[in-house]
C-alpha cells in the first residue's frame, strides 16, 4: 500500500505541468513585495479612453499596481522611487503574432533540419528577451515545435529567463502538403519532420486540434490558406476543405480554445469565418463579403504589415534568399497589405496589432505602428490595437492592456508623445513587466 501510494503521488506530480500548461496563461502574486513608485510625467493608462494624465505617481507591490497618486509622491523610505516625470508611459505592448524560436535568414531552410527542439528553445530565448527590450510584455507566439515554445513558455512564467508572457498555439494545424506542413526536402526528410498536427479529413483535424490541446497549446494556429514562405508553388488560396474548417472550430471551441487563421486568399478567408473562427492572421484578399462576415461573427483582424513589407522589400532587393516560389508569393501579396487593412479599418474590422515577427526582424516589432498609421488608422488607434485590442483579442483583458490596480504591472515608456508621432515606440526607454525593470535608459 504504502508503494501503490508513492506510485500515485509521482503520477500527479508528473501531471501537474501538463495540466499548467492547459490552463489560461495568468500572472502568479509575486511573494516579493517590494514596492516601487513610477514618477510619471504623462500616462495613458487606459487607452480605451485615449485620456492622458499628467503629474501622477504609480505605486507598485510585487508584481502588481495597487494605486496612482496625484503629483510626484513617491517615498524614497519606503522603497525605490523611479523617475519618469519627462517620459510619456502606457500599458506593456502586445504582438499577437510572433515565432520567437527562429527568424528568417539565408540559412533558414538549412536550420529546419539541423537544430533541434532544444536549440530552437535556445534562439527563442534571446528573441524573448530581444521582444521584452522592445516593449512588449505580451506576445501570442503561432507556430513553433510544441517542445521549444512551450518550454520556453514556462521558463520564462517561472522567471528561469526574461521575456514577454507567452501565449503559445505550438504546431500549426494544417494540411498534409499545405502551409504548415514541411515542404521542399528529401521525402524521407519531410517525413521525420511532419509534424502530429498534420491532418486530412475532419475526423483527422479533430484529432489535430485535440492533439495540441492535450500538449499544452493555449490557442489553436491554422493554415487555412497558402503561405507566402511554404516553399510549394501552391498558391494562396484555400486549403482545408468546408468540413474540415468547420471541425476544427468546433472540436477546439469544445476544448475551450479559441481558433485563428493564417489566410491570405479572400476564398480561405470567408469559408474560415462562416465556419466560426475567432481571428484571421494577414487577410491579404479579403473583400466586401469579408467585412460583413468580420462584423457578423465578431471576428478579429490580425493584418500582420510588417511582414508584407518585409517580404516585399526581400523579394525585389538585390540580396534575396527566398526561393522561386516563395519570391512568386511574396512579390504578389506583400505590396497589397496597406490596401487591405485601409479597407478593413475603413469597413470597422476591428484590428489587433501583430507583427508574425520571426518573418521580419525580432525587435523591430513596434514599426508595425507607423505602418498601421499609413493603413488609416490614427495613432491612438494603433496603440489601442496593440493594448487593450490585442488583450480583447487574445481574451487576456483582465491581465493586460491597461494600468490600473490590481493588475500586473505591465508598463512601458517613451521619450515623445506617440499619439502625436506613433514611431516614439520604435525607442523603447523603459520596461517593465510583472514589477521588474527590464530596461531604464
Amino acid at each position: 500500500m504504502k508503494r501503490l501510494g508513492l506510485f500515485a503521488a509521482v503520477i500527479v506530480a508528473a501531471a501537474t505541468p501538463a495540466l499548467a500548461r492547459q490552463t489560461p496563461v495568468q500572472s502568479v502574486i509575486s511573494g516579493d513585495q517590494t514596492t516601487t513608485f513610477l514618477e510619471v510625467g504623462r500616462l495613458l493608462a487606459d487607452p480605451e479612453t485615449g485620456v492622458v494624465q499628467r503629474d501622477k505617481t504609480l505605486v507598485i507591490r510585487g508584481n502588481q499596481v495597487v494605486e496612482t497618486r496625484d503629483g510626484f509622491v513617491g517615498d524614497a523610505s519606503q522603497g525605490r522611487v523611479v523617475d519618469l516625470r519627462g517620459a510619456f508611459v502606457l500599458p506593456g505592448l502586445i504582438d499577437s503574432h510572433v515565432h520567437l524560436t527562429g527568424q528568417q535568414n539565408p540559412n533558414a531552410r538549412l536550420e529546419n533540419v539541423t537544430q533541434s527542439d532544444a536549440d530552437q528553445a535556445m534562439v527563442g530565448v534571446r528573441y524573448a528577451r530581444r521582444t521584452l527590450m522592445a516593449g512588449f510584455t505580451t506576445v501570442a507566439d503561432l507556430g513553433a515545435s510544441n517542445e521549444a515554445i512551450f518550454a520556453l513558455r514556462e521558463a520564462v512564467r517561472r522567471g528561469d529567463v526574461p521575456g514577454p508572457r507567452i501565449i503559445a498555439a505550438g504546431s500549426a494545424v494544417s494540411i498534409h502538403g499545405g502551409h504548415g506542413d514541411i515542404n521542399g526536402y528529401r521525402e524521407d526528410v519531410m517525413h521525420l519532420l511532419s509534424s502530429e498536427s498534420i491532418c486530412s479529413g475532419p475526423e483527422d483535424c479533430m484529432r489535430a486540434v485535440r492533439t495540441q490541446v492535450r500538449a499544452g497549446a493555449d490557442i489553436i494556429k491554422i493554415t487555412a490558406t497558402g503561405g507566402v514562405l511554404s516553399n510549394t508553388a501552391a498558391g494562396l488560396a484555400q486549403q482545408f476543405s468546408d468540413p474540415e474548417l468547420a471541425a476544427i472550430v468546433e472540436s477546439a471551441h469544445r476544448m475551450g480554445r479559441q481558433v485563428t487563421a493564417h489566410a491570405h486568399g479572400v476564398d480561405g478567408i470567408n469559408a474560415f469565418l462562416r465556419a466560426g473562427g475567432d481571428s484571421i492572421e494577414h487577410g491579404t484578399y479579403l473583400d466586401d463579403q469579408s467585412i460583413r462576415l468580420f462584423k457578423q461573427h465578431d471576428a478579429w483582424l490580425v493584418p500582420t504589415l510588417l511582414a508584407g513589407d518585409f517580404v516585399a522589400r526581400i523579394a525585389s532587393g538585390p540580396d534575396n534568399f527566398f526561393t522561386p516560389a516563395q519570391t512568386a508569393k511574396a512579390l504578389e501579396a506583400g505590396p497589397r497589405m496597406l490596401d487591405m487593412a485601409r479597407r478593413a479599418h475603413e469597413g470597422g474590422v476591428r484590428i489587433a496589432f501583430g507583427t508574425d515577427s520571426g518573418v521580419s526582424a525580432h525587435g523591430d516589432n513596434a514599426q508595425e505602428f507607423a505602418l498601421l498609421v499609413r493603413a488609416g488608422l490614427t495613432p491612438l488607434e494603433a496603440v489601442q490595437a496593440a493594448t487593450v485590442g490585442a488583450a480583447e483579442h487574445l481574451r487576456i483583458s483582465g491581465e493586460a492592456g491597461k494600468i490600473a490596480p490590481g493588475r500586473p504591472a505591465d508598463i512601458v515608456a517613451v521619450a515623445g508623445d506617440p499619439l502625436t508621432d506613433v514611431t516614439e515606440l520604435e525607442r523603447m526607454r523603459f520596461v517593465m513587466k510583472g514589477g521588474v525593470i527590464y530596461r531604464a535608459d
